[in-house]
C-alpha cells in the first residue's frame, strides 16, 4: 500500500499548499515584518567608482527630523570578518558564507559605485531616505576599471584552480582537418527578483533575531553569529517566504549586517530595505565572460579536440569564479580536452551565482561552436550532437547514474518538427519573416546535501513538517506535504509544513538545484520515524492494536490497519492520551565517487526576423527536460518555463552597462534594464521525462531549477544564424546587429 500511495501522490499536480496565502497577502516577506519602536535605515552609497571617501558631512542630515543615527567608516561597530573557507555544501548546519568579505564601512576605501559609505537610521522610511539624500561625501577619485576590456588592457588576468585537462587537446587541434576558433563574450546580469533585498533586525540582549530575504536561513544565521562574534545559538533568521532570488539572496550581503549592527547601535529593531537601483551594485551579478572555443573533428564529423578557455570578471575585494567550463567537461565525447578559468579584477561589486552560474554562459559558447563544428562538417546540428554523444562522464571516468539525452532529442525534435528545418540561410519565410531554426543542448549537475527534518502525526489527523529548508517560490512547502502524504495516505490539505527558521531542524541552501533532492529523504525518514513511534504506541499495552506485531501493520490512507481492522493515526493516539507521534531525520548523500549524476535536455527554438522592421522575436520553444522522477508536474513545468523566459532573456535583452569613463552603472533600473515582458513571451512546450534516479537518492528525483536556462541563449543564437546568416558571438542579440549593413559584432 506505502508503495501505491508513493506512486499516487509523487509525480500529481498538486496545487501548491502555500498559495493561498500568497494570493490573498498573509504570506509575510522580510520587509512585511513591522516590530514595536522600529526604526528605518537608508544607504548613503558611493557615486564613484574607485578612490578614498575624504570627508563625511552629516550636518545638514542630522536637522531632519526622526534621525536617529549617521554612522560610516569613522563612526561604527567593531566587527569580525567572516572566514573565506568557512562554507562547504557537505556540512551546511556548520557553514558561513558572504560572497563581499569586506564589511560594510570597514575603511574608507571604495570598490565600486553604489557601495555603502554611511547609513542613516531615523523613526520613519520617508525621515530615513530624506537624511540620506542630505549626507554630502567628499571623494579622492582615482580612474576605475569599468569592464573586462578595460581590465585586460591594464593587467593579465589570473589563474584559478579550477582546470581540466585529458589527453593533448593543442597537439589534436592542430592536427586535425576540421576545424572552428571563435572567442564568445557574454555581459554583466542583474538577478532582479521582485522581492527587494531587505533585513529586519532585532537585538534581545545578546540574541539577534533576524527577518531576512535569504536563500539559505542556517547559512546565513552562521555567518551573522561570525561576524558579530556570537555562538549561533543566539542568532535566529527567519525566511518563512521569499519572493525569488535567483542566486543573490544565497549569502549574506552588506545590507544584512549593517542593519543588524545599527539594530544594536540604537537599542531598537531596525528594518534596511535596499533599493532597486543599489540590487545592481551592492548584492551580487553575473559577470561579464569572455570565452575562447577551439574545436576539431575528424572526417567523420567526430571531435578530436576541445579547448575552453575563459576569463570572467571579478571584484578588487573578491576573487569569484564563473565556472563556464563545467558543463563542457563530460558534454561531449572527445579524447583531447582542455578547460580553464581566469579571472579580471574590475570596479564592480563582488559577483555571484545566477541560476546556472557557469553553465548559463557556459554553454551559450560551448552549445554555438558545437552548431558552427556541423556546419563546417556539412552535418545536421542535430545529428552532429547525437554523433558525439557521451556515453559515459569521460571527465570523471564514471558511468552516469542516468542519461536520457537521446529520448530527450527524440521526442522534442518530432513535438518541434525539426524534419521540416530546411538547411539554408534564410529560406524559411512566412510573409515578411524570415524563419530560424535553432537546437541547444542542455545540462546541470545533480547535487545532494545532509538535510534534517522533523515530522509530527497530531492527535487531531493532522501532520506536521518542520524543516530549515527555504521555499523560494519554487514549490518546497508542497513537495514536503507530498512527501508526508506518500508515506501516511494524509491528504496534503492536512499536512502543515514550516520552512525557512533556521531554529529548526537544518535544511540546505536553495540553490544549486539541490534542495528537493536534499530534503525529500530527510522528510521520508522522518515520517518513518514518526509511523514506527506510532505502531510502537499502537501495539503497547493498552493500545488499539496491543499484542500485535509492528511488523504486521499496514499504513494507508492516515490509518494503521490490522487484518480486517483499521484505525486512523487520531484514534490511536487519543487511545493512548497522546499529542503525537514524532520523527527525526538526517540524511547524508550517497554514492559518491561511483558514478556521475547529471540531469540532461534539449531546447528547439524558433525565432523570427522581419528585416523590413528590424524585429527579432523569439515565436516557439519546444524543451524536453531528463531531470530524473517528476515530484510535481506542475511547479516542474513552471520552473522550467521560467528558466526559459530567463535564457529568453539572456538571449535578447539582459546586459548591465557601466560608463567606461566613471565605471558607474547607466541602466541601473527596470526602466532601461531590458527584460522579457508578456509580449515577448514565446510559445512554451516542456516534455518531461520522467525516468526516476533511484541510484540517486530513494525518490529518483534530481533538481530542475537551473537546467532549463542553460543552452537556451545558444539555441536562440543559433537560430538567428539560419534565419540571417550573421553568427553573434556576444550577448545580448540586439537588433542593430542584425540590420543590412551592419557587421555582426566579434571579438
Amino acid at each position: 500500500m506505502e508503495s501505491r500511495m508513493t506512486d499516487k501522490m509523487i509525480g500529481a499536480a498538486v496545487r501548491r499548499v502555500d498559495g493561498r496565502l500568497k494570493v490573498t497577502g498573509a504570506a509575510m516577506y522580510a520587509a512585511d515584518h513591522h516590530l514595536s519602536g522600529m526604526a528605518y535605515a537608508y544607504g548613503v552609497f558611493s557615486t564613484i567608482a574607485n578612490g578614498r571617501v575624504r570627508r563625511v558631512d552629516d550636518t545638514d542630515a542630522k536637522k531632519v527630523p526622526g534621525v536617529i543615527g549617521i554612522y560610516h567608516h569613522q563612526h561604527f561597530s567593531r566587527l569580525y570578518r567572516n572566514p573565506k573557507t568557512a562554507f562547504s555544501p557537505q556540512d551546511v548546519a556548520n557553514s558561513s558564507k558572504v560572497e563581499e568579505s569586506r564589511l560594510p564601512f570597514e575603511d574608507d576605501r571604495v570598490h565600486y559605485a553604489g557601495q555603502f559609505v554611511a547609513l542613516v537610521v531615523a523613526d520613519t522610511f520617508e525621515h530615513a531616505r530624506e537624511a540620506a539624500y542630505r549626507v554630502k561625501v567628499e571623494y579622492a577619485k582615482e580612474k576605475p576599471v569599468a569592464n573586462l576590456a578595460q581590465s585586460l588592457r591594464k593587467m593579465e588576468p589570473q589563474a584559478t584552480p579550477k582546470s581540466f585537462n585529458s589527453g593533448n587537446a593543442a597537439s589534436a587541434f592542430g592536427s586535425a582537418p576540421r576545424k572552428v576558433d571563435a572567442v564568445y563574450v557574454t555581459p554583466v546580469e542583474t538577478h532582479n527578483p521582485m522581492e527587494m533585498h531587505a533585513t529586519t533586525a532585532n537585538w534581545n540582549g545578546d540574541a539577534l533575531h533576524v527577518y531576512e530575504a535569504t536563500q539559505g536561513v542556517v547559512v546565513h544565521r552562521n555567518t551573522l553569529a561570525r561576524i558579530f562574534g556570537l555562538p549561533p545559538d543566539r542568532v535566529t533568521v527567519e525566511a518563512p517566504f521569499i519572493g525569488s532570488g535567483f542566486g543573490s539572496k544565497l549569502w549574506a550581503w552588506p545590507h544584512s549586517i549593517a542593519a543588524s549592527a545599527a539594530s544594536r547601535l540604537v537599542g531598537r529593531p531596525v528594518q534596511l530595505v535596499v533599493p532597486r537601483m543599489q540590487m545592481f551594485t551592492t548584492t551580487g551579478h553575473r559577470p561579464e565572460t569572455q570565452q575562447h572555443l577551439k574545436l576539431a573533428t575528424d572526417t567523420n564529423g567526430r571531435l578530436v579536440s576541445l579547448q575552453h578557455d575563459s576569463i570572467n570578471t571579478t571584484s578588487f575585494t573578491d576573487a569569484y569564479v564563473e565556472n563556464c567550463g563545467g558543463m563542457t567537461q563530460g558534454g561531449y565525447s572527445c579524447p583531447n580536452m582542455t578547460v580553464t578559468h581566469k579571472t579580471a579584477q574590475v570596479n564592480h561589486g563582488t559577483p555571484t551565482s545566477m541560476r546556472a552560474p557557469g553553465a548559463a554562459p557556459g554553454l551559450f559558447a560551448l552549445e554555438s561552436a558545437i552548431d558552427e563544428m556541423a556546419l563546417v562538417n556539412g552535418i545536421d546540428p542535430l545529428e552532429f550532437r547525437r554523433k558525439n554523444f557521451a556515453e559515459t562522464d569521460e571527465s570523471e571516468k564514471l558511468p552516469w547514474s542516468s542519461n536520457h539525452l537521446r529520448e530527450a532529442y527524440d521526442q522534442a525534435a518530432k513535438k518541434f518538427g525539426w524534419e521540416k528545418r530546411n538547411p539554408n540561410i534564410g529560406s524559411m519565410r512566412d510573409g515578411s519573416e524570415t524563419i530560424g531554426y535553432g537546437v541547444a543542448a542542455c545540462s546541470w549537475d545533480a547535487m545532494r546535501t545532509p538535510a534534517e527534518a522533523r515530522v509530527s502525526l497530531r492527535n487531531d489527523g493532522s501532520a506536521h513538517v518542520t524543516c530549515a529548508v527555504q521555499d523560494i517560490g519554487t514549490g518546497t512547502y508542497t513537495v514536503a506535504a507530498q512527501t508526508v502524504a506518500s508515506l501516511t495516505g494524509i491528504p496534503p490539505e492536512r499536512i502543515v509544513v514550516r520552512l525557512g527558521d533556521s531554529s529548526f531542524p537544518s535544511g540546505p541552501v536553495s540553490g544549486g538545484s539541490w534542495a528537493t533532492a536534499s530534503v525529500m529523504p530527510a522528510i521520508a525518514q522522518a515520517t518513518r520515524h514518526a509511523l514506527d513511534q506510532l505502531k510502537t504506541l499502537a501495539v503497547a499495552e493498552g493500545g488499539s492494536f496491543q499484542g500485535a506485531k509492528q511488523e504486521e501493520l499496514t499504513v494507508g490512507n492516515g490509518t494503521l490497519k490490522h487484518g480486517a481492522r483499521a484505525l486512523t493515526f487520531a484514534q490511536i493516539l487519543q487511545a493512548q492520551r497522546t499529542a503525537s507521534a514524532e520523527g527525526q531525520g538526517h540524511t547524508m548523500p550517497e554514492q559518491a565517487g561511483k558514478l556521475s549524476f547529471r540531469s540532461f535536455g534539449v531546447h528547439f527554438v524558433e525565432v523570427r526576423w522581419d528585416p523590413g522592421i528590424s524585429h527579432l522575436r523569439v515565436a516557439r520553444v519546444v524543451s524536453a527536460i531528463d531531470v530524473g522522477r517528476v515530484v510535481n508536474r506542475t511547479t516542474a513545468s513552471n520552473q522550467v518555463e521560467g528558466a526559459i523566459v530567463m535564457g529568453i532573456g539572456m538571449a535578447l535583452f539582459e546586459a548591465t552597462e557601466y560608463d567606461e569613463r566613471s565605471g558607474l552603472p547607466v541602466n541601473n533600473n527596470y526602466a532601461e534594464y531590458m527584460v522579457p515582458v508578456h509580449a515577448d513571451q514565446p510559445q512554451i512546450d516542456v516534455i518531461l521525462l520522467d525516468h526516476p534516479d533511484y541510484k540517486f537518492n530513494e525518490f529518483g528525483v534530481r533538481g530542475i531549477g537551473e537546467i532549463g536556462i542553460t543552452g537556451l541563449a545558444a539555441a536562440v543564437a543559433n537560430a538567428v544564424y539560419h534565419a540571417t546568416g550573421k553568427r553573434i558571438r556576444n550577448l545580448p542579440i540586439t537588433n542593430d546587429k542584425l540590420m543590412d549593413g551592419v557587421p555582426a559584432i566579434r571579438t
